[in-house]
């Protein structure tokens, strides 16, 4: 399996999400590794086995073995900090001033360059919406990395999401 074979099950009526995946895998704006571990991050938290199965076939050889363990460690990481800094967002008040008193030592020493599981921990917050986990890997991605590469993970991101929704939805009405 690989991106090929899920391109070719997208609807017709979702043609440009074809097309925005093909030209992202294809993309320069990232390092190899950068750009295989933001697919293979924002796969998983897109929540598609599909999905998730094509992705990281196609990505896999790119990484390291490392580098695999650190692009799902960005998901899990964030599949807990977005929830709860997004608890935190919307219910202000004291909470924002209280420790956390969750492990996350993944992020301290996440087993490569620090600027790489940033922008993954970017997809994958892009994702789950958390304003503040956005905000804060935003921030740290854009000045190690550049604009360009702020963008390119949201584009990924929003792409392997709206894909793994389309062929979720496609599956259910038997498109």
């Amino acid at each position: 399996m690989s991106i090929d074979s899920i391109k070719d099950r997208i609807p017709d009526y979702a043609k440009d999400l074809r097309l925005n995946l093909s030209s992202l895998a294809n993309d320069v704006t990232l390092t190899p590794q950068q750009l295989a571990g933001t697919f293979v991050a924002s796969a998983l938290a897109a929540r598609n086995d599909e999905v998730t199965s094509a992705i990281v076939a196609q990505f896999a050889s790119t990484l390291s073995p490392e580098a695999l363990t650190a692009a799902k460690s960005a998901n899990a990481i964030m599949a807990m900090n977005n929830i709860y800094y997004r608890f935190v967002h919307m219910a202000g008040g004291e909470y924002s001033k209280m420790p956390a008193q969750l492990r996350m030592s993944v992020i301290a020493k996440p087993g490569v360059e620090k600027a790489d599981f940033e922008l993954w921990c970017l997809a994958v917050s892009v994702i789950n919406g958390c304003d503040l986990c956005v905000t804060s890997h935003e921030k740290i991605v854009r000045e190690a990395l550049g604009a360009s590469a702020v963008q390119t993970a949201a584009r990924i991101a929003a792409t392997v999401h709206a894909v793994a929704v389309i062929l979720q939805g496609a599956s259910a009405l038997g498109d």
